[in-house]
């Protein structure tokens, strides 16, 4: 993204990120934080939750990488920064009462410092039903596909019903 800046000071075209909104106008919680929820941007899988002040959320803009501010060290951590499983924007969105960040990011490895891909995994309440995502369904049926085409199956030898036709009438 440095890279990019540099190259649009100079106004060669080129993609970065703008912030369509300044950090003032965030509804933000009592310690000047905004809550940021971390969405996988290919299935939407939720990864995690973590929150930003504004110096996490510009640098956040400005770098393409998730920054956040972590509460417990009372710092800034790019996630990735020490385990390398970094993550990158593909966009960022505000909720309807602007006090929420939505962010789709390219995760790579786990999310969780627990080495889980997502930091929710720990069922609590669950009704019975069946989770669907399309890209497994998408999966599934393209593995028959392949399976098929390795293994093919001979085609079944097609009946006369001529016989059976006759005798109805």
């Amino acid at each position: 993204m440095e890279v990019k800046h540099w190259l649009k000071e100079r106004e060669i075209p080129v993609d970065t990120f703008e912030s369509a909104m300044d950090f003032s106008e965030f509804k933000l919680n009592s310690d000047g934080m905004i809550p940021a929820i971390v969405q996988d941007y290919k299935t939407g899988e939720v990864l995690m939750l973590a929150y930003m002040n504004q110096e996490a959320y510009e640098t956040t803009v400005k770098t393409g990488r998730m920054t956040y501010y972590s509460r417990s060290r009372k710092c800034l951590w790019v996630k990735g920064e020490t385990s390398g499983h970094f993550q990158y924007v593909k966009s960022l969105t505000l909720d309807c009462d602007n006090d929420t960040l939505l962010a789709k990011v390219r995760q790579v490895g786990p999310a969780c410092h627990t080495g889980a891909r997502s930091c929710f995994f720990k069922p609590l309440v669950q009704k019975e039903y069946r989770e669907t995502n399309p890209l497994k369904v998408f999966e599934d049926v393209y593995g028959v596909i392949l399976d098929r085409k390795a293994n093919p199956k001979e085609a079944p030898t097609p009946t006369t019903c001529s016989t059976r036709a006759s005798t109805r009438f």
